[in-house]
């Protein structure tokens, strides 16, 4: 499991996207989520603009699974 690390107090699901190397633009989130199986805590969630905040775990279909992280 891979964490991804934020400098911020939160980060939306289209950012860690592309932060995880998962899609190569933040343009692609929306298409990417659409053909994409993703899982915040346990939970499916496919809107680009969800808050992650530190601690949360996301899977990502064909990617890979990750935590967020707080520097």
């Amino acid at each position: 499991m891979k964490e991804i690390v934020i400098h911020t107090e939160y980060i939306t699901l289209g950012q860690f996207l592309k932060l995880a190397d998962c899609i190569s633009t933040g343009g692609h989130a929306k298409f990417f989520l659409q053909e994409s199986k993703v899982l915040i805590n346990g939970e499916a969630d496919n809107r680009r603009g969800r808050k992650l905040y530190a601690g949360d775990k996301v899977e990502v279909e064909g990617c890979g699974d990750f935590t967020v992280g707080r520097a």
